[in-house]
Formats: C-alpha cells, sequence, structure tokens
C-alpha cells in the first residue's frame, strides 16, 4: 500500500473482475469470462421470480435433482447447498434474499486447487501450488451413531452436525459404512488439504496459461473438480468450479508442509507478485479504486454477507422442520 501510494492497490490486478476478485465479486462476472465447456451448467435465479418460474427454468434447463445451489455473491461456502428434492428447493428459493446459481452437481472424484499468477507481460505463468481437498467423511463401527462418532472423533467438524436431520443425528452406521459430512471442499467445512506440487509441470502449465489468456486472469487460485491429475493434463473430465483473485488464500501453506514462518514467508511472496501485476496494470492505464470507493464497496459486501448468514440458519432450521412434520 505505501509502494502504491493506495490502499486498494490489488483492484488493478485482474482487470476482468470488479476490485481485482477481492471480495464481492459475482460469479457470473467470473463464469462469463470462461469457455462453457470449462464449468458446470449453470442458470441464475431471482429473488422476485416466483417458484413456477424457478421450476420452469429447471426443467428447460434439463437439470435433474440432485443438483447444487448457492448465491451469487457469496465466500465461505455460505449458503451452498445440494438440492436432492423440490421442497427444499421450494424452502431455498422463498428464504433466499438474493440471487443465486442453480449448478449441475460435478460428481468427479477428485477436488483440487490450483494457484496460478502471470505478469502481464510474461505469456507463460506460474503454478505456485497444487494440492487436492479431502471433504469430512466418517466411517461407521456397526454401534455408534453419526453424532457419537463426530464428537468423539473428529469434534473439529462439529458444526456439521448442525446441517443434519435429526433422524440422521441418531442413525447407527454399519461396519465400515462412509458418509460424507459436507460437500463444501474449504476449511471453514471441514475440508483438509493434501500436498500435490509433484504434478506440476509444462503440460499442467500451459492448460492453464490457455485458460487465463482467454479471461484475463492474472493471479488467484482455480478450484477444480476433475476425474485425476492425468486426465486434468489431457484437458478433459474437469470442471471449474469458480475461481477467485486477489482476495486468494494460498491454501497449500494448510498442507502440513509449511511451518508457521513458511506459511507467512508465502503470504508475503504472494502479495509481493500480486502489487507487481497490479502496478504494472497501473502503468498501462488502470486506476486503482480510491480510498472511498473501496470503503463503500466492503461495507456494502460485508452487509450482503450478514443477511446471507442469517439466511443461512433460518433455511436449515426450516429444512429441519420439513423432515419432522413432512
Amino acid at each position: 500500500m505505501l509502494k502504491s501510494r493506495a490502499i486498494w492497490f490489488f483492484s488493478t490486478s485482474n482487470p476482468t473482475l470488479t476490485f481485482g476478485g477481492f471480495e464481492g465479486e459475482s460469479k457470473k462476472e467470473m463464469y462469463d469470462l470462461l469457455p462453457e465447456k470449462y464449468f458446470p451448467k449453470t442458470i441464475y435465479i431471482s429473488p422476485q421470480q416466483t417458484f413456477d418460474q424457478v421450476l420452469e427454468k429447471v426443467r428447460s434447463g434439463s437439470f435433474s435433482y440432485p443438483f447444487i445451489v448457492k448465491p451469487d455473491v457469496g465466500m465461505e461456502g455460505i449458503l451452498f447447498r445440494k438440492i436432492d428434492n423440490e421442497q427444499h428447493l421450494e424452502t431455498y428459493h422463498r428464504n433466499m434474499p438474493a440471487q443465486y446459481i442453480i449448478q449441475d452437481f460435478v460428481d468427479y472424484p477428485m477436488e483440487i486447487g490450483v494457484f496460478y499468477y502471470r505478469h502481464p507481460t510474461n505469456n507463460s505463468g506460474v503454478i505456485t501450488a497444487l494440492f487436492s481437498k479431502k471433504l469430512p467423511l466418517i466411517k461407521g463401527d456397526g454401534f455408534s451413531t453419526i453424532k457419537e462418532i463426530v464428537e468423539e472423533e473428529q469434534p473439529e467438524i462439529a458444526e456439521e452436525l448442525l446441517k443434519l436431520e435429526e433422524s440422521e443425528l441418531g442413525r447407527v452406521l454399519k461396519k465400515e459404512e462412509i458418509i460424507n459430512l459436507s460437500f463444501i471442499g474449504n476449511r471453514y467445512h471441514g475440508a483438509t488439504f493434501h500436498d500435490l506440487s509433484e504434478h506440476i509441470d509444462e503440460t499442467l502449465m500451459e492448460l492453464f496459461d490457455r485458460i487465463s489468456h482467454d479471461s484475463r486472469f492474472y493471479y488467484g487460485r482455480y478450484d477444480i473438480k476433475c476425474s485425476s491429475i492425468e486426465d486434468l493434463k489431457k484437458g478433459i473430465n474437469f470442471s471449474i468450479l469458480e475461481f477467485n483473485g486477489a482476495g486468494s488464500i494460498p491454501n497449500h501453506i494448510y498442507t502440513g508442509r509449511h511451518s508457521l514462518i513458511e506459511a507467512y514467508k508465502e503470504i508475503c511472496k504472494h502479495w509481493k507478485v500480486l502489487y507487481e501485476i497490479s502496478a504494472y496494470n497501473r502503468r498501462e492505464g488502470l486506476a486503482y479504486w480510491n480510498t472511498l470507493k473501496g470503503y463503500r464497496y466492503l461495507r456494502k459486501a460485508n452487509k450482503h454477507f450478514r443477511v446471507l448468514k442469517k439466511c443461512d440458519s433460518l433455511i436449515l432450521l426450516k429444512n429441519k422442520k420439513i423432515s419432522t412434520n413432512p
């Protein structure tokens, strides 16, 4: 900030994303930059639409249950849902205060993160991190309930139990039976990260150079589902769930291979790159956001997220009531 003489110096980092993709940008804005083959089939729903109109869009879009819903402007997995039936979709729609997305459920077995950056003067970029995301799974022992297993073996993800119906909490899992407590690949919902940096090579680099050139994406993290790293390198059987710009955390610092000091070094290294890209784009004619504009934008975004968090809790409660009184 001191070198740039601007608080929001990163606002010029990714010219095609609002605020450089730091926070509060629309997912539609992001998907519009990608060829349709690279991301899941997606439609956008306004809260002003009637539920009958929503069902018509679902039918005309040839969606089938289960599918994913999430806010067009969201963060940390807030209001991300896997919708299994029409009743849960209706509860979601009638309580959703903002535009949201209906999206195909991508069932590829691997979820990965790719941190990428490229200086605008270079044809090729750098992949600084490749890591897999393992969702929180629990395994049955034949006599313990789901609630008992989580509280005893994985208390750090006990919050995920709030999303389950009472009948599920008390269900005894069969021996070796495995269930997934969350479909959200982030740390806030119990996912763990595992280093795959040994798979970074020229082939992978060429794929992300190609994708990023088309979208003028210079700095950030891709979140992807794929069948395998080998298929990803071939450019097949993968889907970009989203990409995050200037606000991206280099999540490979959480894979267990970095000490605290090394993690801080990684963050500083990435922010230096973010500064260099942003400063170059500024010299090329892109203006930094002024202090007041950035402050107002973040205040509006934070207000939006507070509303979504309240809505998230409300929908959880209503779905539990539906399950109790079908």
